[in-house]
């Protein structure tokens, strides 16, 4: 299927619409003078040739005799002059050069009409105007009667042609002369449209760039202008709604900062509290011992919240910063399962001497929190393989359960997010994999989510230094 090509940009489009319009009215301006100039020239120069013909036939008519003989029509051809022709009954008299162009139809309409009749017609691209005219004896009453005689009289039109292609090609310069003057005019015209447009897009890519205080000055009153404003207003509103976004997210980590500030120090005498009463619980009675253990298990997790809660605030505050060293990762991801009882239940698949500078304590958080998800939501055998490339170290963390649903994927790292409602009293705070992305993104790294033919899989990869 055949497609129409149009120019994309705004200025083009202009420029050639406007082109476009100015050469299609001055060509048909032209080509309108020119044609009412050709039918005024060829009217013209067929009534300046009729009325020569009918001249000089009037002036040698009274000197024939009728019924004339052939020395009368020679001499009335003569007078006429040109290539004529003259005929009476069976009697002629033409030029021997001169064409005979008198058509059967023009014959037949010079003696049915009984006057003068003009043809124009075109033999081998030649134009030619032939004239016929019956000749009419006046008597002295003043009755008119036809004589028999006819003259046709043939005249070359190729002059008048000649005027008329000029007047074409003039009216073609015309229609080529208009179309610069009409480039000019619609360069001046785009650019009075496009200089706001450009405007508007300038501010359009400084708003979407983060500057709000980004503003047009609306010009005229316009649809420009009414565009302008009313992206001035969307610009306003925006600016409002995201500094009112900007008091509500401050108030938000600053709450959740203080609240997990204030209370560290209950918790923590709650914390020994609770010491003392794991040591006396087995002499309590069977009821007050599973008492205990739920107010110890529950104060170990609330212990837990607080402290994700304080670290989340570090990262929304931008005060978490790392504290690097040399680290043998394979070790210190065997540091991080021995400290935890993990080392028997994992297999770890780590080469040795790949030494990163990073915060130790940071990679501790984030394999404990990936290793402890594999243990507690997935199935044996765990699995924790480093791998190393010239740009990266990879530590990816599998386990052979039934793995990460397709829904919960798009939300593995969203704070407080747990797949299964059922599990709301888990021990997890539902902050965990969200603490253990940002500490990867704070090494300048990423921690991805996915699955494997046999179960769930975490990815952590960090970039080396020399690479």
């Amino acid at each position: 299927m055949t497609r129409w090509f149009w120019p994309r940009g705004l200025r083009v489009r202009l420029l050639v619409a406007f082109a476009l319009v100015t050469v299609l009215g001055a060509a048909a301006a032209a080509w309108s003078s020119a044609g009412s100039a050709s039918t005024a020239l060829v009217s013209s120069a067929q009534q300046r040739i009729t009325e020569a013909v009918v001249d000089q036939i009037r002036a040698v008519t009274p000197q024939l005799t009728y019924p004339p003989g052939q020395d009368a029509l020679d001499r009335l051809r003569a007078a006429v002059g040109g290539d004529t022709l003259v005929t009476y009954q069976d009697l002629r008299s033409a030029n021997s050069t001169g064409p005979d162009l008198a058509t059967a139809e023009l014959r037949t309409a010079v003696r049915t009409r009984n006057r003068l009749v003009a043809q124009r017609i075109t033999v081998n691209g030649t134009p030619w105007l032939v004239v016929g005219t019956p000749i009419t004896i006046t008597a002295p009453d003043g009755a008119r009667t036809p004589s028999g005689i006819e003259v046709y009289s043939v005249h070359d039109l190729t002059s008048v042609e000649e005027e008329i292609n000029g007047l074409t090609r003039s009216a073609v310069s015309t229609a080529a002369l208009a179309l610069p003057l009409a480039v000019l005019l619609a360069l001046l015209a785009a650019g009075s449209v496009l200089r706001p447009v450009r405007k508007l897009r300038n501010t359009a890519r400084r708003l979407a760039a983060g500057d709000l205080n980004a503003r047009s000055a609306p010009q005229g009153a316009d649809e420009l202008a009414e565009l302008t404003v009313t992206i001035n207003e969307m610009a306003e509103s925006v600016q409002t709604s995201m500094a009112a976004m900007r008091r509500m997210q401050a108030d938000a980590r600053r709450f959740a900062a203080d609240v997990s500030h204030e209370l560290r120090t209950p918790l923590s005498t709650l914390t020994a509290v609770v010491e003392v009463l794991a040591t006396t619980a087995d002499g309590m009675e069977p009821d007050a011992r599973e008492s205990a253990q739920l107010a110890i298990t529950e104060t170990h997790r609330l212990v837990r919240l607080v402290e994700d809660l304080m670290e989340v605030s570090r990262f929304d505050a931008g005060t978490a910063h790392l504290r690097v060293e040399d680290v043998d990762v394979a070790g210190a991801v065997r540091d991080c399962l021995r400290a935890r009882g993990w080392l028997d239940q994992v297999e770890v698949s780590a080469p040795n001497e790949i030494v990163l500078r990073l915060d130790r304590r940071r990679l501790d958080v984030i394999v404990a929190n990936l290793v402890g998800n594999a243990l507690r939501h997935g199935g044996p055998p765990v699995r924790v393989h480093v791998s190393t490339s010239r740009e990266q170290v990879r530590i990816e963390v599998t386990d052979s359960g039934p793995g990460l649903p397709e829904h919960v994927l798009p939300h593995v790292f969203d704070r407080f997010y747990k797949a299964d409602a059922a599990r709301a009293r888990t021990p997890g705070s539902g902050l965990g994999l969200a603490i253990a992305l940002e500490n990867a993104r704070l090494h300048g790294g990423d921690l991805t989510a996915g699955n494997t033919a046999g179960g769930a899989r975490f990815v952590l990869c960090l970039p080396r230094e020399d690479s």
